[in-house]
């Protein structure tokens, strides 16, 4: 399966993505529940208004990705979730969340992750 490096609206739910290159790619209003993204590489990458919940990130390098909400007159719509995904080993250096549904350390305004 191809992946454009710049997705509007696609599907990828349940897809298995494990080991992908998707660096620096820009997901927007894409829809990745459930998809399996283990030990994926998204150096760099961007998700603005995706839906990421239950999404396996698993080992996956997560560096310097943004994942955030697309700006529009409805504060609630666009905004990226990630309730439910797995994030057991992911890298997440340089992280920046912007209005996350569902960041792990509960914090969804905005931030960035370094370690």
């Amino acid at each position: 399966m191809s992946i454009l490096p710049g997705a509007t609206r696609q599907s990828f739910v349940g897809r298995d993505l494990r080991h992908r290159t998707l660096d620096r790619h820009f997901f927007k209003f894409c829809d990745f529940r459930g998809a399996d993204l283990r030990g994926a590489s998204l150096r760099g990458a961007s998700f603005a208004g995706c839906d990421l919940r239950d999404a396996d990130l698993r080992d996956a390098d997560l560096s310097y990705v943004r994942f955030s909400y697309v700006r529009t007159h409805d504060l609630e719509y666009g905004r990226t979730d990630v309730t439910g995904a797995r994030w057991d080993g992911a890298n997440l250096r340089g992280v920046t969340v912007e209005r996350v549904i569902g960041w792990p350390d509960g914090h969804s305004d905005s931030g960035t992750t370094s370690g």
